[in-house]
């Protein structure tokens, strides 16, 4: 954003779009999106980008359907104009030729997203644009093509030097604990008796990204508990009547819950660059942590099962101890990934699988989605790279030699 973008942003944070542009502009949208892209004045721009944001922010679904088409139909490629410029670089590959490609090869709806976000809070009604996207177009759709294009300035604005890291804890701003409530994902956090529970005691941490143009909403957080010892239960490590440990005496730190919060930025990487922020800071800030885990659930253990014709019911502890590790290490999708989205993961981050449990997570949920079992991922910063070597370029899981004869004895049964 040049300087005087920068000013004007300034002044549009203090005043409406209107005082400063006048009356609201009675042209059709796709009138005002063309006037937008044709390159006009620092002021009328800012000003007919925040009435593009504002309508399609009043539109009803069948609206933001007509919106997607316009973006999918009329703000594309022109294929003819990327031929010729093509063939114009093939034939004096210069910068000139270079940079006239470029400009050709890229959909107008980038530069559009770009232009609408020089409005002071435009990034965030740019991130639910794109969870109305990902809601109301299914990806079989051709228009769910614009989608690359969100993903592509996302993946660029939402990088990890742009991310702040900030603790969570109870002395937090309220709409922020209210935001953690609302946005766990894996283990509910029942009443704000709960919520305590998890952030205030000296054993247990709560981290959370955020980024500067959208400074109250979490990106994504990590519930961490410190502990002797790595946990296999989830209730325990949760349950009210627990003692808190001295977060001096703890040996090992287990990342218990990871959930994203924003919808529209899905598939927008952050999850990896958070727990290696974490452990480095935990191992600074408490030098007797020697291990760092994970206390992960298994979401698509039992729908495997029942593919698979095997019913959690007749099984015993070790029988789903057995079936989960073979399921961990064995069960792949059609393009050779784990089957399971956590496995995938934590796996693709450099951890290894180090242990199973069973009744582990003895909540509805989770015994609805993995019949209680649970997973240990360990991540030692020593085998990062190996591990997540041997998972990018081969798809190997790699194991403990306890899980490894888990499956073995799974195979043999």
């Amino acid at each position: 954003m040049s300087l005087l973008s920068g000013v004007l942003a300034t002044l549009f944070s203090r005043n409406t779009p209107w005082r400063l542009g006048g009356a609201p502009d009675t042209r059709s949208t796709e009138a005002l999106i063309a006037d937008l892209l044709s390159g006009n004045g620092e002021i009328s721009g800012m000003t007919t980008a925040a009435q593009i944001l504002d309508r399609y922010g009043a539109l009803d679904d069948a609206g933001k359907l007509a919106f997607f088409d316009h973006l999918a139909g009329d703000l594309g490629i022109d294929i003819t104009q990327v031929r010729a410029a093509l063939d114009a670089f093939e034939a004096e590959p210069g910068q000139a030729a270079y940079g006239a490609f470029l400009q050709a090869a890229e959909p107008k709806r980038q530069e559009l997203a770009r232009r609408l976000n020089r409005v002071p809070g435009a990034t965030p009604q740019l991130v639910a644009m794109r969870a109305d996207l990902l809601r109301l177009i299914p990806r079989s759709d051709p228009r769910s093509r614009i989608d690359l294009d969100f993903q592509h300035l996302f993946s660029s604005w939402f990088n990890r030097g742009f991310l702040v890291l900030r603790r969570i804890n109870w002395q937090s701003p309220a709409h922020i604990l209210e935001k953690i409530i609302a946005y766990e994902a894996v283990h509910t956090i029942h009443s704000w008796d709960d919520l305590r529970r998890r952030v205030e005691p000296s054993d247990r941490r709560c981290f959370a990204f955020f980024h500067p143009a959208m400074p109250d909403e979490p990106l994504i957080f990590v519930e961490v508990a410190l502990t002797k010892g790595i946990p296999g239960s989830v209730q325990r490590l949760l349950t009210e009547e627990r003692a808190p440990l001295a977060a001096e005496e703890a040996d090992t730190a287990v990342f218990y819950s990871i959930s994203n919060c924003q919808a529209g930025l899905a598939g927008i990487s952050f999850g990896n660059s958070l727990i290696k922020q974490v452990t480095e800071d935990l191992a600074a800030e408490l030098p007797g942590l020697g291990t760092f885990v994970t206390l992960s659930p298994i979401p698509t253990l039992t729908r495997w099962m029942a593919e698979e014709g095997i019913d959690p019911a007749t099984l015993d502890s070790e029988g789903l101890r057995a079936v989960a590790a073979q399921f961990l290490l064995t069960a792949k999708r059609g393009d050779g990934m784990p089957y399971d989205p956590v496995a995938r993961f934590h796996l693709g981050n450099g951890a290894y699988v180090h242990a199973v449990h069973a009744g582990a997570d003895l909540s509805e949920k989770g015994l609805a989605e993995s019949a209680g079992a649970m997973v240990n991922y360990r991540y030692e910063a020593e085998n990062f790279a190996e591990n997540h070597e041997k998972f990018a370029s081969h798809k190997e899981v790699v194991a403990s030699k306890a899980v490894r004869a888990l499956v073995k004895t799974s195979v043999a049964a």
